[in-house]
């Protein structure tokens, strides 16, 4: 009898084994399986001239790119450095470059369509929808805390689904730790912690102020929540960050000028740009090689590709896509509101009207916002820190055939 129940008890292990790794195997699979099928949908959604004409006349492209125009040389009259794309029904209106990349008397070169921009918080969409594909492959789920991956992290209760939709009631890592962890961090001759350092320290020390609120009971934005987010995808994927977004979303989407500011590929340095404060370039900064809050650089054209990925139904399933795009936070009244890892603007019956993020880091900032109504995407890029960026609401006006938007100056300049 004894022995029987240690051979039935081998068996058991050796089953539950089995099943885990045909888990783990399944979704690797469907992480492949989704890879190819966002290549193929990238390319299809591409015009053909005779589409491009059609889609023209419907829209009268040439009037809306004229008025697009002007809009963007008064904003370059205030200020604005950079780059930007407008295009409606996947067609461009208008693509331009404004400025210069470095403003040293040295380097003075100017932007042109490949110039690598810092996203800043915009980064924040690549990894919410980087861990909706891992949820999607079985490797991991929205009610998963943080300790089954991090057992050491000090504060309990929080969900995946909590740091998606910014109610964990994290501390921002940036301001939550006493200055001696920097200096201690400096003696060992590290002077960039990384993702890891900072899980490290938390676990470690446990930071003051404590977490501002309990878990889920409501929305505060914090920037700890995506550096969290791309920690469980290293450990889920035994992958660093930056190779796992590359392999499935990057490459997919032949967003080859798209990269993570952790690679060690100095060819994808070429033309990457510097962010300016004024005419005062901002040095590297102490948190520059924490990700997945911020740390990706893109264009403008691969941002269009992203667009196209996401209004395309082929970078996640419709119904997991959909998911991302639901309000979560309804504490304040008001339109603004935040899903998995993106901003909205709602209609009266609370459905997202406008879809979008922002960023600011030292010197870039960005927008990135988008109509599934009336299919058009307002993409602008700034390496000189420039409030305009944010002011959308004419350009929204423009694209809506000259009606109205609806909106005020104050509504359609979003948070950063």
């Amino acid at each position: 009898m004894v022995r029987m129940n240690w051979i039935a008890r081998c068996i058991s292990i050796i089953s539950v084994f089995v099943v885990g790794f045909s888990c783990g195997q399944d979704g690797q699979k469907e992480l492949n399986r989704s890879a190819k099928v966002m290549g193929n949908c990238a390319d299809e959604q591409v015009l053909s001239p005779s589409e491009q004409m059609t889609i023209r006349q419907q829209i009268n492209a040439d009037e809306k790119s004229r008025e697009i125009e002007e809009i963007f040389r008064q904003k370059v009259r205030q200020g604005l450095n950079g780059n930007v794309l407008v295009a409606q029904k996947g067609l461009v209106l208008y693509r331009h470059c404004f400025g210069l990349e470095h403003f040293e008397r040295s380097q003075r070169d100017s932007l042109v369509e490949d110039s690598k921009f810092q996203l800043a918080s915009l980064s924040k969409t690549f990894t919410a929808v980087g861990t909706l594909k891992l949820i999607e492959a079985g490797k991991l789920s929205l009610d998963d805390t943080i300790q089954k991956f991090y057992p050491d992290f000090p504060y309990h209760g929080i969900s995946v689904r909590n740091l998606l939709s910014h109610r964990s009631g994290l501390p921002n890592y940036a301001y939550a730790f006493d200055d001696s962890m920097k200096v201690n961090f400096y003696k060992k001759e590290k002077p960039y912690p990384t993702n890891a350092v900072i899980m490290h320290w938390f676990a470690t020390v446990k930071p003051t102020p404590q977490a501002y609120n309990i878990p889920g009971r409501g929305f505060s934005y914090s920037n700890t929540n995506y550096m969290v987010l791309a920690s469980i995808i290293e450990k889920v994927t035994g992958q660093s960050y930056e190779a796992f977004i590359h392999k499935n979303i990057f490459e997919p989407l032949g967003m080859h000028h798209t990269f993570v500011a952790t690679t060690k590929n100095d060819s994808i340095n070429y033309h990457r740009t510097a962010g300016y404060q004024w005419n005062r370039r901002i040095p590297k900064d102490y948190y520059d090689d924490v990700v997945g809050d911020k740390g990706i650089y893109s264009t403008t054209g691969d941002l269009f590709r992203w667009y196209r990925a996401l209004n395309g139904d082929c970078i996640l399933k419709k119904k997991t896509l959909a998911e991302a795009f639901i309000p979560r936070s309804f504490e304040r009244k008001g339109a603004k509101n935040y899903g998995y890892g993106f901003r909205m603007m709602l209609d009266d019956k609370n459905q997202p009207e406008f879809i979008y993020h922002s960023g600011w880091w030292k010197g870039y900032n960005t927008m990135f916002w988008f109509s599934p109504k009336d299919e058009y995407v307002i993409i602008i890029l700034g390496n000189k820190y420039n409030k305009t960026v944010y002011r959308v609401k004419e350009l929204i006006d423009v694209l809506r055939s000259g009606k109205d938007s609806g909106t005020s100056e104050n509504d359609t300049e979003a948070e950063i």
